[in-house]
């Protein structure tokens, strides 16, 4: 462990509102309390006991207002985010907006996060419809929020609330973090990071936000929300940072560390956001792009590009088939809750570029028809920069060559293809 006396003062927020948004058409005449016993053991005791606390509070509000009243929703961002084309025609059918916001002191638990997702997603689900996370600008379904939810030991999945998209410019990618403001921390960026660790670089992110948000909080642990939080300038990020991150703690506990260095980038412009940028320690500037495949190799070990193609051959011909013909009986199983405990659907779709198609997964949150299946990214797409780690996606059942069940040992059923491309690589 390196020691440094060097820490970065964080400003801290008084308090943090969270907003979401239930579109109807006329009013929703279910009671907030009553669609939240609804949802029985879907929550788990401490959110359902928190969001019964803010309904009964100040800090929680739940409005009807017509949607006219309420700043428009841009359909495009909202696409971009995820929304399908259902979803928005539902929204432009929408004659009311539900507005569920509660407000709660920066710290842990973010209680009018988890608060006020829990309230939206009963009512969205009273109501058949969806609700829209407005700090995301990401439409979800109940389901998918629910999941996102903590169990019962206060466990969640960053990914679930924290995004990581790229945009590229003259120096490579730039890279931020989309959602720890929500907890009262600044924002991460990264810049100039070479094209084919897009998929890595989005995980090291994703790692770091893991390892500072615990620093932020447990800064935030005292009874009186002080001022600011120190952060440690040096800032190293492990394997199992990720691997937290993600949801599969048991994954990569021994890689790593890994340095970077935390420098403040305050905005010039008032109505603009101040990032905390990740950089290489000392006064390296990363040799176009060495530190970047250093970091990415202390993490996950020498890995060549992020693309892989499926090769047109006799065996991946079977896989692909053997993989189809499953589709509609894992369907019915992921519908009825049959799956094994602890494990996730992911499938595999083809996404088209002009060396052929590129192959990226994704991990199914709901498949309500059998030709169209929504679910978040669980990789970074090199062809689509819409497509990125924990990003909503809609796939065409059509474009599917594989699924997997995984837990956090691996695949424990299913991949047939990526089966046929480790025995390519092993030959």
């Amino acid at each position: 462990m390196i020691i440094t006396d060097d820490f970065l003062p964080v400003p801290v927020p008084e308090s943090l509102t969270a907003t979401y948004l239930v579109p109807i058409r006329g009013r929703l005449d279910v009671p907030p309390a009553e669609a939240v016993a609804a949802l029985g053991g879907r929550l788990s005791a401490p959110v359902r006991d928190l969001a019964r606390q803010l309904l009964a509070s100040p800090l929680m509000s739940v409005d009807t207002r017509p949607i006219s009243d309420f700043p428009h929703l841009p359909p495009d961002l909202l696409t971009a985010f995820g929304a399908t084309a259902e979803q928005l025609d539902r929204l432009a059918a929408a004659t009311s907006l539900v507005v569920v916001q509660a407000s709660y002191r920066p710290g842990w638990p973010p209680a009018h996060e988890w608060g006020a997702r829990a309230v939206a997603a009963a009512l969205a689900e009273a109501a058949g419809g969806d609700l829209v996370d407005v700090f995301g600008l990401q439409f979800l379904d109940p389901a998918a929020a629910l999941r996102s939810l903590p169990d019962d030991e206060g466990r969640i999945r960053l990914v679930d609330w924290v995004l990581v998209p790229y945009s590229s410019d003259d120096g490579g990618l730039w890279f931020t973090t989309k959602g720890l403001r929500r907890f009262g921390l600044l924002e991460l960026q990264t810049q100039g990071v070479p094209a084919h660790l897009t998929r890595a670089w989005g995980a090291v992110m994703t790692g770091v936000a893991r390892r500072l948000l615990r620093t932020w909080t447990d800064g935030l642990a005292e009874p009186e929300v002080p001022a600011f939080v120190q952060l440690p300038v040096l800032t190293a990020v492990t394997g199992h940072d990720i691997a937290v991150a993600y949801g599969n703690p048991q994954q990569h506990e021994t890689s790593g560390p890994a340095l970077l260095r935390l420098e403040l980038d305050p905005a010039t412009d008032p109505e603009a956001d101040s990032f905390l940028s990740l950089r290489p320690p000392g006064n390296s500037d990363g040799g176009g792009g060495r530190y970047f495949a250093t970091v990415c190799a202390t993490l996950f070990g020498e890995t060549g590009s992020d693309v892989r193609y499926a090769r047109p051959d006799d065996a991946m011909s079977r896989a692909i088939a053997t993989a189809r013909d499953g589709l509609p009986g894992i369907r019915e199983r992921f519908l009825a809750d049959t799956l094994p405990d602890e494990v996730q659907l992911l499938v595999k779709y083809g996404l088209p570029t002009e060396e052929g198609p590129e192959f990226v997964w994704a991990g199914v949150t709901s498949w309500a028809t059998p030709e169209r299946i929504v679910g978040a990214s669980a990789s970074d797409a090199a062809a689509d920069p819409a497509v990125r780690i924990g990003q909503p996606v809609v796939v065409d059942a059509l474009d599917v060559i594989d699924w997997a069940l995984v837990d956090g040992t691996g695949v424990v059923e299913g991949g047939w293809t990526q089966a046929v491309l480790d025995a390519g690589e092993r030959n």
